[in-house]
C-alpha cells in the first residue's frame, strides 16, 4: 500500500505467495518434531491441504490434530487422525471453514448469487465488513468461489456446487435481459 515513487526507492521489489501442499507438509512435518509428536507423511499432507497455503494457519491446526491424537488417538499423527480431527472443528478438504460456508450460503441463497455489497453481506453474517474483506474473501477468490466486481460480491458456479445449490439458470432467449 506504499504509492509507487516510494516503493521503487527501495530498489528491489518482492511479492509474497501462497505456499504448495507439499512445502507446507515439510513445515508442519518439522514443527511435529519440534512438539515432539509423531506424524506420518500422509498426516502432514493432510493438515498442509487444509491450511490455505499458510505456516501459520498448518502450525494452528498442527496443534489442534496433536491435541485430538492425544486424546482421542493414540498420540500419533496419521492421515485418518487428521482428517477426524479436522472434520471435528468444520474445516472441509478444500480448506473452509464454517464461517467460509456460511457466507457461500448466504450469498448464494439470501442475495440470489450477487451481486451483493460488502457491508449487506457482513451484516447477513454476523461479520466486521473488514474481516470478510481481509480474511475470508482472499481465499475464497484464490479458490474460486467467488469474484469481486464494481456492484459486489458474486458467487461462483463453484460456490453452488460446494453448497449443494442447483446454478443459476441463463435464459437463451435474451442474452442482453441482464443490462437494465
Amino acid at each position: 500500500m506504499l504509492t509507487a515513487p516510494l516503493r521503487s526507492r527501495f530498489g528491489l521489489v518482492n511479492r509474497l505467495d501462497y505456499y504448495t501442499h507439499e512445502e507446507l507438509g515439510r513445515i508442519i512435518e518439522r514443527s511435529a518434531g519440534l512438539l515432539e509428536v509423531a506424524i506420518e507423511g500422509s498426516g502432514a499432507l493432510e493438515v498442509a491441504s487444509r491450511a490455505r497455503g499458510t505456516p501459520r494457519v498448518a502450525n494452528a491446526l498442527l496443534r489442534w490434530v496433536r491435541d485430538f491424537a492425544q486424546v482421542r488417538g493414540a498420540g500419533f499423527i496419521d492421515g485418518e487422525i487428521a482428517d477426524a480431527a479436522l472434520a471435528m472443528i468444520e474445516i472441509d478438504s478444500q480448506g473452509l471453514d464454517e464461517m467460509d460456508k456460511r457466507l457461500l450460503e448466504v450469498l448464494v441463497y439470501k442475495f440470489g448469487g450477487g451481486p451483493v455489497g460488502l457491508n449487506s453481506l457482513a451484516v447477513a453474517v454476523g461479520e466486521d465488513p473488514a474481516t470478510l474483506e481481509e480474511v475470508h474473501e482472499p481465499f475464497l477468490i484464490m479458490q474460486g468461489f467467488l469474484m469481486r466486481t464494481p456492484r459486489g460480491r458474486i458467487a461462483l458456479p463453484s460456490a453452488y456446487q460446494k453448497i449443494g445449490a442447483p446454478p443459476p439458470t441463463m435464459s437463451t432467449d435474451d442474452p442482453q435481459q441482464d443490462l437494465f
